[in-house]
């Protein structure tokens, strides 16, 4: 019988499946039995089932502790999907013989699937929504809490120019505040019902038929389209879509935690978050987040290294999905069937991801000091575009970088800095640059463009959509 416990097992089901268990067997089948329980009420609603049948089969499909998952996979080998199987063990559990006719009527098994994708991905998308939702509220508050933090910026893992640690937050709460746009948008606009029969027509039912599809989307709250969409797979795709963009702005913040965590960097570390309590390994000491199995002293980011893991497997799954919507006349020969596992596992991986995002960044620890010290341990390089910019009119420009490029090489050679260096040079005095010029160029808190008005625009943009995402529903 189906695990009623919750959660997702496995032995990688504490990374991969934080946010709960969105798409496991358990929610597949709690799907489709909403599923069907939603078309017997829209049959009923629609005078095509007895009084009371809609209630009959909601409250055998309510009991699904009853279903034998095992017994509904076996079945699956004969007909190529579980929704035969499903429909003939509802049946049997309907207490009203009457209403057994409404189990199932007028649709196929992909109506039964595709719906139950539809609730799926509604009901993952409302979870991803609200970790996203304290993660982008955790970004916010560090873009403005470190408006003046000074560090370096860093490009193709080089040091470049002085940024503040409130810019680099700040670009992440753009990243997240997009996906969490993107999610709403595919939550009140992409999901519908599937209804449409054995060949999209929905002839059972004759004229009735899509007044039943419009109460069957209505009893799931889901959108009525406009025909069924059995083969026309774009939903599919934007749902998954929607949930590669969450992990891609979820991987962008985790990359820059992991690469700013390093031992040698150390400007950023990891919090304990709220993991849970593990497990004593051998009745000894119970192991520490970020610790190592080899190495007592290794304090490992989790969160993000977790998310990181998750991210790495969505594009291929993504891309599975867009492989399979070439899809052939009104049902498709293996297509359809090769979407169920990858658009539940991305389901999955979304939403740890963003369970994982919002404790990484709701604890991440900031260490200002120790950014300001790597920066003054640059030795002025930073500044080194600076001093070529304030070189350039009196020499040229390129005088001006062969200058700053020579006096970079000679200070790093030395341990001189760059200062004393650039005084040196007999340029200057020709060109009447003083030595206060020269550390005004080289001072990086003065050199910071427009970087707190960066800031400032992306929580301008942020609070006005700060309002709890997850109080909007789909029609």
């Amino acid at each position: 019988m189906l695990d009623q416990n919750g959660g997702r097992g496995g032995l990688f089901g504490g990374v991969f499946g934080r946010g709960g268990p969105v798409a496991d067997d358990g929610a597949w089948l709690r799907a489709m039995l909403a599923a069907e329980a939603g078309l017997a009420r829209a049959l009923e609603r629609a005078g095509l089932a007895p009084a009371g049948a809609g209630a009959a089969v909601t409250a055998a499909a309510a009991r699904a502790e009853d279903f034998d998952i095992a017994e509904l996979s076996l079945s699956s080998a004969l007909t190529g999907n579980p929704v035969p199987g499903l429909a003939r063990a509802l049946t049997r559990l309907v207490a009203d013989p009457a209403a057994r006719a409404a189990v199932h009527q007028g649709a196929t098994s992909q109506d039964i699937m595709d719906t139950a994708a539809m609730l799926l991905a509604r009901d993952a998308i409302d979870v991803a929504l609200a970790d996203l939702s304290r993660a982008a509220a955790a970004a916010a508050r560090l873009a403005d809490a470190h408006r003046g933090s000074l560090m370096i910026g860093r490009t193709l893992l080089q040091q470049a120019v002085p940024i503040t640690f409130g810019v680099v937050a700040a670009g992440w709460l753009a990243g997240l505040d997009a996906a969490i746009a993107g999610l709403v948008s595919v939550r009140d606009t992409r999901l519908a019902a599937q209804f449409g029969g054995a060949a999209g027509t929905l002839a059972p039912l004759g004229a009735d038929g899509p007044r039943v599809r419009m109460l069957f989307a209505r009893e799931l709250g889901l959108a009525d389209p406009p025909l069924p969409w059995h083969t026309e797979r774009l939903r599919i795709i934007d749902v998954g879509t929607a949930m590669a963009r969450v992990t891609a702005a979820l991987g962008k913040v985790a990359r820059d935690v992991t690469l700013l965590a390093q031992t040698e960097v150390g400007e950023v570390s990891e919090g304990t978050g709220g993991a849970g309590t593990p497990v004593a390994e051998g009745g000894g000491a119970t192991p520490r987040r970020g610790g190592s199995s080899a190495m007592p002293n290794k304090n490992n980011p989790v969160a993000a290294v977790a998310i990181l893991g998750c991210a790495k497997q969505v594009p291929g799954l993504l891309a599975t999905l867009v492989a399979s919507a070439e899809q052939e006349h009104q049902r498709a020969a293996g297509a359809w069937h090769a979407e169920w596992q990858p658009f539940g596992h991305l389901l999955e991986l979304g939403v740890s991801a963003a369970a994982w995002a919002s404790d990484l960044l709701e604890n991440l620890q900031v260490d200002a000091a120790r950014m300001a010290a790597n920066l003054a341990a640059a030795g002025g390089f930073p500044l080194a575009e600076r001093v070529t910019a304030l070189l350039r009119d009196a020499l040229g420009a390129p005088r001006a970088h062969d200058l700053v490029a020579s006096a970079t090489a000679r200070s790093a050679s030395s341990g001189v800095p760059l200062g004393d260096v650039l005084l040196a040079a007999p340029e200057l005095d020709a060109v009447g640059v003083t030595h206060a010029d020269i550390e005004q160029a080289l001072d990086p808190a003065t050199y910071l463009g427009a970087a707190n008005t960066f800031i400032t625009a992306a929580l301008t943009a942020h609070y006005p959509a700060a309002h709890n995402p997850t109080s909007h529903h789909t029609g």
